[in-house]
């Protein structure tokens, strides 16, 4: 049976969902279409490619997150030079590794482009903070000029993935045809980050507006991270760390009080025992502790699930709420 899949962000989190996606291939069930946001964004990416669970588990073993915080030694220096980096680059870290090693994962499939996939196959969620909105990849990208076939997924991925101030945003420059009369050079740059700040977990991505007969309905299953970051505080010495510990707070709060009725019964509810989003340092051991834990969560969701009980749940929630008019 065929399944259509979203994997919520989460920066390194994001481990566990790995584990998810060995209990889906054992259930027997396919990944139909995908979609993700940050770290779910790479998952999701992995899936379409045509990665299978184990190979995915041995790229996060042979994978030194820590590798993508990459700076050049003249950005390195304590303190002045994290800040001339934020205040030059708009971010501490680039993305550019992070972009280059996806780009490799992917190319070792035949998978560079969108173009590569089936129509739909993959979506990516991101945030257009220029125009203040939420961007679905790759369709989307037409907005600016460019052919949603031959956008590069790695791109999309990297900019799905860019924590605000932690990771450099990715700035894109509108086709000619979509520059407006009068428009300044600087105003022909679009700033793109990380989906997570509009979408954490877009369920919504694959819903209608009725439901099919239950023979050809494809279900949504959306694979979520819960639970908080290690109880410690963030240690606050100056603007760097302060910046830091807006963001792994926004990130790792975000969604995280509850999982709205309507959507319980196709949620996967992974805890991440935890691990912070941009807990980079994360140790094997940890990375191995957060797959099971996807594992697990996936594998106790899938014992009783049935599909009659699926189309239920969306008839009764999903297309109920979206029926009820709003106050």
């Amino acid at each position: 049976m065929k399944i259509n899949a979203v994997f919520e962000g989460g920066g390194v989190k994001g481990i566990a969902l790995a584990g998810a996606v060995l209990a889906v291939e054992q259930r027997g069930l396919q990944f139909h279409q995908v979609a993700g946001t940050s770290s779910g964004a790479i998952v999701a990416s992995l899936v379409a490619a045509g990665y299978r669970a184990g190979e995915i588990r041995s790229v996060i073993e042979q994978t030194p997150f820590r590798a993508f915080l990459k700076r050049s030694k003249l950005f390195d220096t304590k303190l002045l030079g994290p800040l001339t980096r934020l205040l030059l680059k708009k971010g501490l870290y680039s993305g550019e590794a992070l972009e280059s090693w996806i780009y490799a994962l992917l190319a070792c499939k035949g998978i560079r482009t969108f173009g590569d996939l089936a129509p739909g196959q993959l979506r990516i969620i991101a945030s257009d903070i220029s125009h203040r909105k939420l961007l679905v990849l790759p369709d989307d990208i037409e907005q600016y000029g460019v052919d949603p076939k031959k956008f590069v997924i790695a791109k999309a991925v990297r900019m799905s993935t860019s924590i605000p101030y932690f990771f450099d945003p990715v700035i894109i420059r509108k086709g000619p045809a979509m520059r407006k009369v009068g428009e300044s050079f600087a105003e022909q740059f679009v700033y793109i980050v990380d989906g997570g700040l509009l979408s954490n977990f877009p369920l919504w991505l694959f819903d209608h507006a009725s439901a099919p007969a239950l023979d050809s309905m494809i279900p949504t299953i959306g694979f979520q991270l819960v639970g908080r970051g290690a109880n410690q505080p963030n240690k606050i010495a100056g603007p760097v760390t302060m910046m830091k510990a807006l963001f792994s707070t926004m990130m790792d709060a975000h969604d995280e009080r509850y999982i709205e009725d309507v959507n319980r019964f196709r949620t996967v509810k992974i805890p991440t025992l935890g691990v912070t989003t941009t807990q980079f340092d994360i140790t094997a051991e940890r990375s191995r502790e957060l797959y099971q834990s996807g594992y697990r969560a996936a594998e106790h969701f899938f014992t009783n699930w049935k599909r009659a009980d699926y189309k239920q749940g969306y008839v009764q929630h999903v297309l109920a709420n979206a029926r009820t008019p709003k106050a």
